[in-house]
């Protein structure tokens, strides 16, 4: 079974520390979180909104909870078989939005509704593991092309997700 800290080390290598650029529709963002879904979180735990400022300052601590209530475990990474297919899929939420879920459903020929359950899941357990990856990782390759052609804008981005994405890699 995938674990947790297996993707860590992969998602921090490609996540800088602040920016806000206009061109990013993540907005302000802090290694990869953004302000929207540092609020969500705060609100989720009880806690006040943030400050951009609260953000800047971020923990280990409360980077990784978030990582694992908001990605890891939306799709339920704890019962993929496969590490390097989960590592993938959580990349992908992480950057893309339910996009990480509903395409590789499409891949998988299922319902396309964004929830990972046990229909999502058997499929990525029982389907040929390397084939699998591979068609997940050519699709979010075409996934950025898409982007970058009905939004010009975000061109200056697209080598860095194709590097983000080169480091990817299969293992069984």
């Amino acid at each position: 079974m995938a674990d947790i800290k297996n993707v860590i080390p992969l998602t921090q290598k490609w996540e800088g520390k602040f920016s806000n650029d206009p061109n990013d529709s993540g907005g302000a963002t802090m290694m990869g979180i953004t302000m929207r879904t540092f609020i969500a979180y705060r609100k989720k735990k009880g806690l006040p909104p943030p400050t951009i400022g609260n953000l800047k300052d971020i923990s280990p601590d409360e980077w990784e909870a978030i990582l694992k209530m908001f990605y890891w475990d939306k799709w339920q990474a704890d019962q993929i078989n496969n590490q390097s297919i989960a590592n993938i899929l959580v990349d992908w939420l992480w950057n893309s939005g339910s996009w990480g879920i509903k395409i590789p459903q499409r891949i998988l020929g299922l319902v396309e509704d964004g929830i990972v359950g046990y229909n999502t899941l058997y499929a990525i357990n029982t389907a040929n593991q390397k084939g699998l990856f591979q068609d997940i990782k050519k699709a979010r390759e075409q996934f950025f092309w898409d982007i970058v052609k009905n939004n010009p804008t975000q061109q200056k981005f697209i080598k860095g997700w194709l590097n983000r994405l080169a480091d990817f890699t299969f293992k069984e």
